[in-house]
């Protein structure tokens, strides 16, 4: 079940516990729509690895997963084009790695990614889309085994690290069932509400 933050001060941009996990219960991630019906195959997901300079994407469609593109952008510029591209590949939900140190603990560039994270869930929830935080430590140091083990070149692997850590990210996410998962909710009331109705069938949101 998706859980909100452990922090002692909750952000502006999310609500109580209480209303997180009545939303999450009725808008449950794919991963767990999945795991309850192995047949599913709607509900794309766009995982993402934020770096401070360069994010990494990775899209799941059915079951199968893979790295999409690397981003050298940052702040508005890199949000609008994330929802470019979620709309392009027909994404209805983020997977944000969120950083973690070694003992488990947040760190510095954690409250930078859960900041973009925040921004990035009130433009996603206009659309009917939800933004998700999922514990990301290791999946550089596996995504670089991955590529060593596909024999990817040194400049391959250099130019797509981020990509691939952001398919860890997800292969992470499926394996759990989206357990530990942390929904982003925007507090606003009207945005949980698109996120109810889910992404409109016929409007254009991306005018």
């Amino acid at each position: 079940m998706a859980k909100l933050s452990g922090l002692g001060v909750v952000p502006p941009f999310w609500v109580s516990q209480t209303r997180a996990t009545s939303l999450e219960e009725q808008i449950p991630p794919n991963a767990l729509r999945r795991k309850r019906d192995p047949a599913w195959r709607g509900g794309f997901s766009l995982g993402l690895d934020l770096g401070m300079s360069r994010t990494g994407l990775a899209l799941s469609k059915g079951f199968y997963i893979r790295p999409l593109t690397v981003l050298e952008l940052r702040g508005q510029k890199l949000e609008l084009r994330l929802l470019q591209i979620a709309q392009s590949q027909e994404v209805d939900e983020f997977i944000i790695g969120l950083p973690r140190a070694c003992d488990g603990q947040e760190t510095q560039q954690s409250n930078k990614v859960r900041s973009v994270a925040g921004r990035l869930a009130v433009r996603a929830a206009e659309r009917g889309w939800r933004v998700y935080l999922l514990d990301e430590h290791g999946t550089s140091a596996d995504a670089m085994s991955r590529m060593i083990d596909m024999d990817l070149s040194k400049s391959t692997r250099r130019r797509e690290l981020d990509a691939y850590a952001a398919v860890m990210v997800l292969e992470r996410y499926f394996a759990l069932s989206g357990q530990g998962i942390e929904l982003v909710l925007p507090k606003q009331l009207e945005l949980q509400e698109k996120l109810l109705n889910g992404p409109p069938k016929d409007l254009d949101f991306m005018e």
